[in-house]
């Protein structure tokens, strides 16, 4: 028998049980610390748009509501800004890693006790938030951390990691099930599906690529233009992996030489766009038919000049895709992509193949984990730090608080 806290639980029993809000936490990691009484947490409340965050000492632990629900006390969380922001006062946070501490059913993936890390694209739902000291997540989407991974370091993974594999897996069709650590095929999941369950905003982008005339396969050219954010980063890696070239538009002079290090095929520097747009064109010969932007439209208008946007003979189009903002004039030999987010939440078998995948890359190495930069000080210290991010003077890593 093993006492936790002012009840006795057997050791028999797999999951926590919840009374009165009072957690009861299985030990299988002798490091971690049981939860006593904790009925309120602590939250950076978001109040009016553009203040400043406000902590606050009395917010309520948030409560699983379904039965794939589980509950993560978050350790560290990665900082990002430009929010949605549904209503107010709100959480934010989007990216969080840290430990379960309870289970809504015995069928979970993870388990109490388990370090996980935690996309949180469901940004609708406030329990979801990273911003506190306990967010809800559901168990096809958190990615268990191997023991030889840090918490802080995977904290930094998640949303930029769904958004590059949406992207390259769903909207422009590529197929991960051929790589050296072998991943989904997305667009033959998506197909799968039943229509009506999947978002209407997101529907048609699902489907764009589901032709196999227009996806995206081993051996093809692809740039990237903000090679050197994370989502570019993680971008590049997975598209390595699967066998593809990559060009990468970056500041070469602060970030070719890890580019370079992660297989990058072409290296062209961001300060000159266009001798950049020149240099793609050349080492193409014109025929690039796949370019993905992270940086906003006007950049993404310089990829789009890139592409031979002439329709093959089999019918076959060129294919941009925009993370923030795509041209306004359109042309008709180009097929325009946006990230289908919403579809990593909304559908748990997309959900737990990405998350299953992650697992595996992290687990073999075979996904090298971004740069971070530690900040230590709690929920309180977050509002300096996103003045550090806001000034830029830490480009190509992440910035990383320790909520502990």
């Amino acid at each position: 028998m093993t006492t936790i806290s002012t009840y006795t639980v057997s050791a028999e029993e797999k999951y926590p049980t919840v009374y009165h809000r009072e957690f009861l936490v299985e030990q299988r990691d002798p490091t971690y610390t049981a939860i006593q009484s904790v009925p309120t947490q602590s939250a950076l409340l978001l109040k009016g748009v553009g203040e400043q965050y406000t902590l606050v000492t009395d917010h309520a632990i948030p409560a699983i509501s379904k039965n794939d629900e589980i509950l993560v006390k978050v350790h560290p969380s990665y900082l990002s800004y430009n929010f949605g922001i549904p209503s107010l006062p709100w959480i934010n946070g989007r990216d969080l890693a840290g430990v379960v501490v309870q289970v809504n059913d015995e069928n979970s993936r993870v388990r109490v006790g388990d370090r996980v890390l935690v996309p949180s694209t469901d940004y609708r739902d406030i329990r979801k938030a990273a911003f506190q000291q306990y967010a809800v997540a559901t168990h096809f989407n958190a990615a268990r951390i191997p023991s030889g991974s840090g918490l802080h370091a995977s904290a930094s993974l998640g949303v930029a990691f769904v958004a590059s594999v949406l992207a390259l897996g769903v909207s422009l069709g590529l197929d991960f099930t051929r790589t050296r650590c072998p991943g989904p095929n997305l667009q033959d999941t998506v197909g799968g599906l039943d229509v009506d369950g999947i978002p209407p905003d997101i529907r048609g982008e699902c489907f764009a690529s589901s032709d196999e005339r227009e996806r995206l396969k081993q051996g093809d050219w692809i740039a990237i233009w903000g090679a050197s954010t994370t989502t570019g980063y993680i971008t590049l890696q997975l598209a390595k992996l699967a066998g593809l070239h990559v060009i990468c538009v970056a500041d070469i002079a602060r970030h070719g030489s890890r580019l370079h290090h992660l297989g990058a095929d072409v290296l062209v520097d961001r300060q000159d766009t266009e001798r950049a747009v020149d240099i793609i064109w050349g080492v193409t010969g014109g025929k690039l038919r796949y370019a993905v932007d992270i940086v906003g439209a006007e950049t993404a208008g310089l990829l789009e000049r890139t592409l031979d946007d002439s329709v093959y003979e089999d019918g076959s189009h060129a294919h941009l895709l925009g993370l923030t903002g795509l041209p306004k004039e359109r042309k008709a030999g180009i097929v325009y992509h946006t990230v289908p987010i919403k579809l990593f939440h909304t559908s748990p078998v997309v959900g737990e193949q990405m998350v299953s995948w992650l697992e595996g890359l992290l687990e073999t190495g075979a996904l090298q984990l971004p740069e971070i930069v530690r900040h230590e000080g709690g929920l309180g210290s977050i509002n300096d730090s996103l003045e550090v991010l806001r000034k830029g003077s830490v480009s190509g890593k992440r910035i990383v608080v320790d909520l502990e």
